[in-house]
């Protein structure tokens, strides 16, 4: 049996990958292929994680400790690279990193923490009012100075509210084009809809989370909330 590569760390910034190629040599079952895949993609794979563990388990697990379990995850899923990540070998690790996060927060938080409305399933592409919560936290983490009257805590929760005021669909898309940083094609692959519908779902979108969040006084003019469509979008 080969020894499983210790956890790739990030590379060198610059460096290229052929990232056929190593897809190439994952499919044969090269596992020095899959760390470099993996170490490759880590610095976008950190930011998802960042952005969707629950806020809970700050202090007990960080980014590093999901994408090391979620590195295991892969080597033992290695058998399966050629089915799975055909399309998109990002999608693919960005799936495990996903489930990686539920696994850690039943392990951390145990069931009966848990609403059961925010259970987030392997299968599911996305769990809507996981992703709400995410965005209202970092929402309400992106205001400068909230007033004395309204803490990060309760502002969190207006954000919350205020997002009901999306669909669940326009809710995901923007957790993954503008927290996540997903490429629109690579959007349009996980939510399973056209690039063209994506890119301008996404524009509708923001508009209409610009406007939802009007309601809450400390979005007012803030500067430190840049909710502006990725360059090359659509503006109409």
């Amino acid at each position: 049996m080969n020894a499983i590569p210790d956890p790739p760390s990030q590379p060198p910034l610059l460096m290229p990958v052929d990232e056929q190629e190593l897809s190439n040599r994952i499919i044969r079952g090269d596992r020095q292929a899959l760390a470099a895949l993996f170490a490759h993609y880590r610095p976008r794979l950190w930011r998802i994680v960042n952005f969707r563990l629950n806020p809970q388990l700050q202090g007990r697990i960080d980014a590093d400790d999901v994408l090391q379990d979620a590195w295991i995850h892969a080597v033992d899923r290695i058998t399966y690279f050629l089915r799975d990540a055909s399309h998109s070998p990002f999608i693919w690790f960005r799936l495990i990193v996903n489930q990686t996060i539920v696994e850690l927060e039943r392990r951390h938080l145990g069931a009966e923490k848990r609403s059961a409305s925010r259970e987030r399933s392997f299968e599911a592409k996305f769990s809507p009012a996981a992703t709400s919560s995410a965005l209202a936290f970092h929402l309400s983490g992106s205001v400068t100075s909230p007033s004395q009257a309204v803490g990060r805590t309760e502002l969190a929760r207006q954000i919350d509210v205020a997002l009901s005021g999306l669909s669940e669909i326009d809710r995901e898309i923007i957790a993954l084009r503008h927290f996540e940083e997903l490429s629109n094609t690579e959007t349009a692959r996980v939510l399973n809809v056209t690039e063209q519908a994506a890119s301008a779902r996404y524009v509708r979108a923001l508009k209409r989370l610009k406007q939802v969040l009007q309601a809450i006084p400390e979005f007012t003019d803030t500067p430190s909330v840049p909710l502006r469509p990725r360059p090359g979008e659509a503006n109409s």
